[in-house]
C-alpha cells in the first residue's frame, strides 16, 4: 500500500498547478480569468469544490452573477463553502481576500511566507504581492 502524500507536499503540487495554469495570463473577464476562476481551479487542484462560476464579461456581470448566486461579494460567496480563518494561519494553498478594485474584493493564493499570488486589474499579468496580516480582508482553508 503506497503512503499518503505529506500534507504540506500535496499543498505544494496543488500551488504549483494552480500557478502553472495561471502565470501567464493577464486579468481577462471576457476570458474567464479573474478571481473566482483562480479561486475556483485552486481548490479543484486542492480536493474541494466550490460552485460553478457563471458566465460574466464585466464587473457589473460578475457583481450580477454574485447576487444571482445570493451572496453580495466574494467573501460572503467563499464563508458559505469553505472554512474561514484567521489570516496567520494561512498555509500555502489557502485562499485569501484583499481589497480589488471595481468595488469587488480580489481572491488570491496563498503562496507562503507572507505572499499572495493573483490578479490586480491594472497589471499585465499575474502579481506575486508580500502582504502583511492587516492588509487581507479575510482567509480560507482549502
Amino acid at each position: 500500500m503506497p503512503a499518503a502524500v505529506p500534507e504540506l507536499e500535496r499543498r505544494r503540487v496543488a500551488t504549483e498547478k494552480t500557478l502553472a495554469k495561471f502565470r501567464e495570463s493577464a486579468f481577462d473577464w471576457r476570458k474567464r480569468r479573474t478571481c473566482a476562476h483562480l479561486a475556483k481551479y485552486q481548490a479543484r487542484m486542492m480536493g474541494r469544490k466550490l460552485p460553478s462560476v457563471p458566465d460574466f464579461r464585466s464587473p457589473l456581470g460578475a457583481k450580477r452573477a454574485l447576487t444571482g448566486m445570493g451572496h453580495d461579494s466574494m467573501i460572503a460567496l467563499l464563508d458559505s463553502h469553505l472554512e474561514r480563518i484567521a489570516p496567520a494561519m494561512m498555509r500555502l494553498g489557502d485562499l485569501a481576500a484583499v481589497q480589488g478594485t471595481e468595488g469587488m474584493d480580489s481572491v488570491m493564493v496563498s503562496a507562503g511566507n507572507g505572499k499572495l499570488f493573483g490578479w490586480r486589474e491594472d497589471a499585465e499579468q499575474m502579481v506575486m504581492l508580500a502582504v502583511t496580516l492587516d492588509e487581507i480582508d479575510a482567509a480560507w482553508r482549502l
